[in-house]
């Protein structure tokens, strides 16, 4: 992997890095400088490095991996002497416990940052320090950190992974800032306050029999106060403002808990252990779940090359993604036999489907979108072996939150990078008002989620304080095994597919104006279901079709679900020939065939806010199309758009500027400002690389502004489209969009 490595700084840390490359042979030659010559020595001896120096500048010479580790307070003087016998690709990385610092350390040096310099922090450590108390498994299931800067090129970033890989370490990639943030709260405030117990504790007069009578738990806590005293000065001074932040919410947390118990409040003191103890055992799940890697490199890109675009056909798009999901779901909970037709065989339909596998459920198939679900009643889900890993799909996890919520057994719910950022307080607190126990991370209450178990429900009446079909879908589910009547008061209508569906499966649901209720304590029983073709994936072709010239693109059996179909009302109203054709019911839901031809500029418009909740997830194909209008659209309220997959609203801002279009992103839309003139079919965009932060809606809409580029496109982190929509990239070839992949 590397000609030499060359270590600045040979304790624990170093020396245990310079034991997996020995171990694996990953370098041809291992140096290092220290100012102990023994230690050098005893590396030697021990066969860790061929040559020790005193002098840093001579072991850097050639290397081209330099490993700084030592204190990080003395990274600067380090970097001041190395800097001019530095490569161009030497890459320089450090295993320090802060990172605001290093990097300000080496801009004072460097000015502008060399392009290998990576900061990295291996979470892992022991008691013991200096070359002899290394270990080759010491970073084996433990983090590794690495902070990539925006000059840090991607080549070094991948040789430190695959690095520190090879230590079978667990690799993450996170923002310096964040990093230190993190890490102030979760090992520098623990190793201060065991700093200060010990302290304060050695203090006191009877210290003997303190110390002779601490229990395990003392112990356990106590134990990293046996680290190196220098160590912890430098951190403390270097990560100063995060740490002290961290100690002010400690002091008043203390504060409070004071409080409790002089008050002697026991209900408040109670609920404030119990909420901790949950908040532990969510911890241990967290711990127990295989985190993803976030690398800034993706996997898969689309490019979209200039040419004379054709735009026809007649195609059927891959099934309903809502109705998918809610078909496996209720027909797991179903007494007898659930047949389906039309499945979405996407990633997130298909989580869903694994999850119920996995809590006991006989499912045959997907197979041409075919699945048969043989149910097991609203009692007989049996507790997973393990986390329930439901993917990217936000729908799929507040939907089941709902349903674990009332189950006899414990369950923990993970995602992907993306899902993991999502939040999940929009249902757990209405959850929570049933009685449910459901715990999820950090601030903003993303997941994990956690749910306790055999917790009685009671029926709420809930009002939604934003349209949210899945927050009203996962109450409503709760509410099927809930004491009492269970009712939802939406402020604007939502898609309506669970109300749909429980009626299908036998479930009296009550609709009310923004109104809908029903009565725990019922049953569902099996029956079939025809997935409609998805008006969500459809509008990437109607919009397709309605920016191309002379396109005439015919959408066969898509679902026209009256709280679906903004996406039809916005293109009308901005002037689109599109016709909705042979509307049917399939399964419960209204179905149609939907013909679009490009024959007509579309005008810029002020999109009624009533019809936001109603095309919320195809915004962004729209706002392709906005931008290939005659004049100024305008979205408001649509501030959902910021907490979906990603910031669908900045995402997508970003990249028509960047595909130079005029647009303003605002805190619930955005001003669009058309470059289309009436009769005139010539290119809009210009050509550029576009990044869709892995999100599947954003990829997919910037691949349609593909017909009208002047130049290349290319969209990185394309591979989440298989999550919604796993033929796009053929049907779109077929229509005439020449799409290449690349992975």
């Amino acid at each position: 992997m590397f000609e030499k490595v060359a270590f600045i700084g040979l304790g624990l840390i170093g020396s245990s890095l310079a034991r997996v490359i020995h171990v694996n042979h990953l370098a041809k030659n291992v140096v290092a400088s220290t100012r102990s010559q023994k230690t050098l020595d005893d590396a030697v001896a021990l066969r860790l490095i061929s040559k020790g120096f005193s002098n840093p500048v001579d072991a850097v010479k050639d290397a081209d991996l330099v490993i700084l580790a030592l204190p990080v307070q003395a990274t600067e003087k380090v970097l001041a002497q190395i800097k001019p016998y530095l490569g161009e690709r030497t890459i320089i990385t450090d295993v320090g416990s802060t990172k605001g610092n290093v990097v300000a350390a080496a801009e004072r040096v460097f000015g502008t940052l060399p392009s290998g310099f990576v900061p990295g922090h291996p979470i892992a450590g022991a008691e013991h320090t200096g070359v002899h108390a290394g270990k080759v498994d010491l970073f084996a299931h433990h983090k590794v950190i690495l902070t990539p800067l925006p000059t840090s090129s991607d080549w070094a970033v991948q040789k430190l992974i695959a690095l520190w890989q090879a230590a079978q370490a667990e690799v993450i990639c996170m923002d310096v800032k964040k990093h230190d943030e993190v890490l102030a709260h979760t090992s520098h405030l623990p190793h201060l306050m065991a700093f200060n117990l010990v302290e304060q504790l050695a203090n006191r007069e009877d210290n003997l029999d303190i110390f002779r009578y601490a229990a395990g738990g003392f112990r356990d806590f106590s134990r990293i106060a046996a680290s190196d005293p220098r160590m912890w000065h430098d951190i403390f001074f270097g990560n100063k403002d995060a740490i002290l932040n961290a100690v002010d919410g400690f002091e008043t947390q203390l504060a409070k808990i004071r409080q409790l118990i002089e008050n002697e409040d026991s209900q408040a003191l109670m609920g404030l252990l119990g909420h901790a103890q949950a908040a532990r055992q969510h911890f241990n799940y967290m711990l127990a779940k295989k985190p993803v890697m976030e690398k800034n490199k993706v996997t898969q890109k689309f490019t979209i090359l200039p040419q004379q675009h054709r735009f026809e056909g007649t195609f059927t798009v891959p099934g309903d993604k809502s109705v998918s999901h809610r078909s496996i779901m209720f027909g797991a909970l179903a007494e007898g036999t659930t047949h389906v037709t039309g499945f979405l065989e996407g990633e997130d339909a298909l989580a869903t489907l694994q999850a119920f596998k996995d809590m006991g459920v006989e499912i045959e198939g997907p197979h041409n979108g075919e699945v048969t679900i043989h149910g097991v009643g609203m009692h007989g889900l049996k507790a997973p072996t393990k986390e329930l890993y439901m993917g990217n799909s936000g729908t799929s996890m507040r939907l089941l939150s709902g349903i674990l919520a009332a189950q006899k057994f414990d369950s923990v719910m993970t995602g992907d990078a993306s899902l993991s950022k999502r939040p999940m307080e929009r249902i757990a607190k209405p959850l929570r008002a049933m009685n449910a126990q459901i715990q999820t991370t950090g601030e903003k209450g993303t997941p994990p989620v956690s749910i306790t178990g055999n917790q009685p429900l009671q029926g709420i009446d809930y009002e939604l304080p934003m349209a949210s079909a899945q927050v009203k879908s996962g109450v409503l589910l709760a509410g099927l095994w809930a004491a009492g009547t269970t009712s939802v008061v939406e402020p604007e209508p939502t898609r309506d597919h669970t109300e749909r569906m429980l009626r299908a499966f036998g479930y009296d649901v009550k609709t009310e104006g923004n109104k809908i209720s029903l009565v725990g304590g019922g049953k569902l029983v099996g029956t079939n279901i025809q997935v409609p073709s998805d008006i969500s994936s459809s509008a990437f072709f109607m919009v397709g079709a309605a920016i191309c010239e002379n396109s005439d693109v015919t959408l066969e059996a898509v679902g026209i679900n009256p709280t679906r179909t903004g996406v039809i009302e916005i293109l009308k109203q901005m002037g689109a020939d599109i016709q909705v054709l042979n509307e049917r019911i399939a399964g419960g839901e209204p179905i149609a065939d939907i013909r679009i031809r490009g024959t007509r500029t579309l005008k810029g418009i002020h999109i009624p806010e009533d019809q936001v909740p109603l095309a919320i997830d195809e915004f962004p194909a729209l706002f392709v199309a906005a931008s290939c209008a005659e004049g100024q659209t305008v979205l408001t309220g649509a501030a959902e758009l910021r907490v979906k997959e990603s910031d669908r609203i900045q995402v997508m801002a970003d990249g028509l500027q960047a595909m130079g279009i005029d647009c303003t992103p605002t805190a619930d839309g955005i001003v669009i400002e058309g470059k289309g003139k009436a009769g005139d079919w010539s290119p809009i965009f210009k050509g550029a690389e576009i990044e869709s932060h892995h999100d599947h809606r954003i990829a997919m809409s910037f691949s349609i502004a593909g017909l009208r580029a002047s130049e290349a496109i290319t969209i990185c982190g394309t591979e989440t489209v298989a999550t919604s929509f796993p033929t796009f990239t053929q049907l779109a070839n077929e229509a005439g969009l020449t799409i290449q992949t690349v992975n």
